[in-house]
């Protein structure tokens, strides 16, 4: 399909389920407050948030979210302050005329939900279910921001720590950073790049690009956390390294792994490195691998 013809289809999905969910009543599910304010009432839940969690979660401007929380205040629903005493974190609950609203919106939301599923035979409700299922996964997938960052960057941090804990657990012998020989503060320009993979705001994945004048470009720390395997994410993150390596005049990018990381192995070889002999001495290293670039094909932006 064609750019515009796949357009055109996300934009006529897009109407028909905002036509079908009663996003464009002016009342959602007949409470009389629209879409926005009964999704935030939900999400702040019988347990309560914070503020900033909801912001992040709903993708919203602040200005917005303060808006909504002041009307749903003045309506009895909602009450924002301080946490446990900290003016610097704010947390909404639900009072108790808002848990029983709160209620009401998750009856009448399972009620909307079978609405849609009663008029179709069972396994059309599985057809449904399921593409739901795979337009969720894809939808969260378009959501993965992918951007350099300082490695000394909180994002960089958590996504480094990760790293380090998931092959200390995997690896015979556990895992120490400093013995794998990669500077992690000199990953920046101009002789490297460090990039980080965000979901609503969140660490998901991380990878890391040396520079080597004259020398194969290598690959490092990558990393893609287990809430978002599976979208492509991995992929994504390598190819904007090879794309930045050949930015930077290389024409050929290299890594290692161990032999314990087999989806990582996997990866490498379905997306056209081939093994080739030891290149360094990394004590964790099992397996190198090399890949040629094509500068034509990974334009810079």
């Amino acid at each position: 399909m064609s750019q515009e013809q796949l357009v055109a289809a996300v934009r006529h999905f897009n109407r028909s389920v905002t036509q079908r969910v009663g996003a464009l009543d002016d009342t959602y599910l007949t409470r009389g407050r629209p879409l926005a304010q009964a999704r935030l009432l939900w999400e702040i839940g019988p347990a309560g948030a914070e503020v900033a969690t909801l912001r992040t979660r709903l993708n919203l401007d602040a200005g917005y979210l303060s808006r909504l929380l002041r009307v749903l205040e003045g309506d009895g629903l909602v009450l924002v302050g301080s946490a446990g005493g900290d003016g610097r974190v704010r947390t909404a609950r639900l009072t108790a005329t808002g848990r029983a609203e709160w209620d009401v919106l998750d009856r009448m939301s399972d009620e909307l939900a079978w609405s849609i599923l009663e008029p179709l035979s069972d396994s059309q409700r599985a057809r449904l279910a399921g593409a739901m299922a795979e337009v969720e996964r894809l939808l969260m997938a378009s959501l993965v921001d992918l951007q350099p960052r300082h490695p000394g960057d909180p994002a960089a941090r958590a996504c480094l720590r990760a790293y380090a804990r998931e092959l200390a657990g995997r690896f015979e012998g556990g895992f120490d950073p400093a013995r794998s020989g990669v500077d992690e503060e000199a990953l920046v320009p101009p002789n490297g790049v460090f990039l980080v993979a965000t979901l609503s705001a969140e660490p998901v994945g991380c990878g890391a690009l040396r520079l080597h004048p004259g020398e194969p470009a290598e690959i490092k720390r990558v990393w893609v956390s287990k809430s978002v395997r599976g979208l492509g994410v991995g992929r994504r993150i390598m190819a904007e390294l090879e794309r930045r390596a050949a930015a930077a005049g290389a024409d050929t990018v290299r890594l290692d792994t161990n032999r314990t990381l087999t989806e990582a192995i996997g990866l490498y070889r379905a997306t056209g490195y081939h093994e080739i002999p030891a290149y360094n001495d990394n004590p964790y290293a099992h397996h190198w691998f090399t890949k040629p670039l094509d500068p034509a094909a990974a334009p810079s932006r």
